[in-house]
């Protein structure tokens, strides 16, 4: 197993023994003072522009991770990537939401089983918030078996599992269901510490820090932080913030969610921030970034 490696590194036994104030870092056997990070894209599947972007992301090390959003109309483009390179780290990003204006998708259930996953116009909603008030627990069980039923069927050794839009963060059912799946599937899925997370964050959602450590003291890894997003819109922008990132990155094993995409007319009609994509996979790309990572001693990790 290489030094980097996540998922194999613990196990329910390693994580009862050890010492609570221990870092995931720690547990791995890294030093207390270990910079771990994991530059994570969500989204692949969504288009083509995005599945370029994050294959030479991925192909490159620019990025450690990627998840994939089964219901979309691109996902076996990105298939296809996984199986001709099964070394890649990708995991499956749990989609119950289609949020955009006019490039849309559904559940990967059949449609009249999920009545409360579909929006007026036969579509998975458009928010967090319709979800959680129109689905039932089950349908939102089922409809995460389905999609991770679709990644096998398409040879995608998926290494974890996370959220879209952190939709199953939004009711305690929907949660539950989702480290359900995610025994069952036997791989992790995205769980944070509430110290890893900024306050404001915590708030949008009613899963609390006890429903966290419950799944830990179940055996559950937890990132010792996780990151979702930085501020800024331009290269520019969004380079000052990265390169701010960086530079202050504590000990520990972080997670930083980035969105990647390159810049052509097929994301531009898609999304309005298009841009922030683009410009994420130019810093994440260039030569500045791998440089700083060195020059600060930050460790890649992955999941595998």
């Amino acid at each position: 197993m290489r030094r980097r490696d996540f998922l194999g590194a613990l196990s329910a036994p390693m994580l009862a023994q050890s010492a609570p104030e221990k870092s995931t870092a720690e547990l791995l056997g890294h030093s207390p003072n270990d910079k771990l990070l994991m530059v994570h894209a969500d989204d692949a599947g969504m288009c083509h522009s995005v599945n370029a972007a994050t294959a030479e992301a991925l192909t490159s090390g620019a990025v450690q991770s990627a998840s994939i959003m089964m219901p979309c109309p691109w996902v076996s483009e990105i298939a296809d990537l996984a199986r001709r390179q099964p070394e890649l780290d990708l995991g499956l990003h749990l989609t119950l939401t289609s949020e955009w204006k006019h490039y849309r998708w559904g559940p990967v259930s059949p449609a009249a089983s999920v009545p409360g996953l579909l929006d007026p116009d036969g579509y998975l909603w458009r928010d967090v918030r319709s979800v959680a008030k129109s689905a039932s627990a089950p349908e939102v069980a089922q409809e995460l078996r389905a999609q991770i039923a679709r990644a096998r069927h398409f040879g995608i050794r998926f290494t974890h599992l996370d959220t879209h839009m952190g939709t199953l963060y939004a009711r305690k059912d929907f949660f539950d269901a989702y480290t359900a799946v995610a025994q069952e599937a036997g791989v992790p899925c995205m769980l944070p510490r509430p110290s890893g997370v900024p306050t404001e964050e915590l708030r949008q959602y009613p899963i609390t820090a006890e429903h966290i450590y419950a799944k830990e003291r179940e055996g559950f890894v937890l990132l010792d932080r996780l990151v979702t997003g930085v501020p800024g819109r331009g290269v520019d922008e969004r380079r000052a913030s990265y390169r701010r990132f960086l530079r202050e990155l504590k000990p520990g094993v972080t997670k930083l969610i980035v969105h990647l995409s390159m810049d052509d007319p097929e994301i531009r009609a898609v999304t309005n921030n298009w841009e922030q994509r683009w410009a994420d996979f130019q810093f994440w790309t260039s030569s500045e970034a791998r440089s700083l990572r060195n020059e600060l001693g930050i460790k890649p990790i992955t999941y595998r």
